[in-house]
């Protein structure tokens, strides 16, 4: 028996099941959530610390840090900048 999804790809499959984009934005924001954490580290900064540099919470920089929350442009820019960083996005 032929295996119907042999030579189709991860994409495809979630695609398929009408997900693709949000699997994808998951995926960008763990990605953002690690390397915030990691720069957070090699600066050795607390998470209090950090809040206090945005000029927001300690709560609002879990939710930043939370892969599963959303984040508005502004936030990534305030944290980044906060870190002495700048944000680059580009379009693939």
């Amino acid at each position: 028996m032929a295996n119907k999804h042999r030579g189709s790809n991860f994409e495809d499959f979630l695609k398929q099941d009408g997900i693709f984009e949000e699997c994808d934005a998951e995926a960008v924001k763990r990605v953002i959530a690690f390397q915030l954490e990691k720069e957070l580290k090699k600066q050795k900064i607390t998470k209090s610390q950090f809040a206090k540099k945005m000029k927001t919470s300690r709560s609002a920089v879990d939710r930043l840090l939370d892969p599963r929350k959303t984040c508005s442009l502004k936030s990534l820019i305030t944290a980044v900048s906060a870190l002495g960083k700048h944000l680059e996005i580009r379009i693939a």
